[in-house]
């Protein structure tokens, strides 16, 4: 089983990297789930993953607090006002645009809502 867990979480820090480069993929949550996978799978993975300069402190942040950096929730917003747009200018018929609406709409309030670091 523990194959199968980290595993896992190989396979979600992988998306956790790509979401770094597209915008419409989001990081930290896999990154979440990789801590969860490799705490179960690998204490050395689990460590290393928690003590990475650039990819632990958004997890202990969201671990200790449930915060997220004032800069991430920025970045987000933009991202998903950007996915928006797209669907606008892409003429996605009106009942798509509602439920993306809604969904992102609610995103964003979770975002928003939780503290900062």
């Amino acid at each position: 089983m523990r194959y199968l867990w980290a595993a896992l979480g190989l396979i979600c820090l992988a998306l956790a990297a790509i979401g770094i480069l597209l915008p419409l993929l989001p990081t930290v949550p896999f990154l979440l789930l990789a801590a969860f996978f490799f705490a179960r799978s690998s204490e050395r993975l689990h460590n290393w993953l928690l003590s990475h300069p650039t990819l632990g402190p958004p997890i202990e942040d969201w671990q200790s607090r449930g915060a997220i950096n004032p800069k991430a929730k920025r970045i987000a917003t933009l991202s998903i006002v950007v996915v928006f747009a797209l669907s606008l200018l892409l003429g996605l018929r009106p009942l798509l645009l509602g439920i993306q609406a809604g969904v992102l709409g609610a995103v964003l309030l979770f975002i928003w809502t939780r503290p900062n670091w």
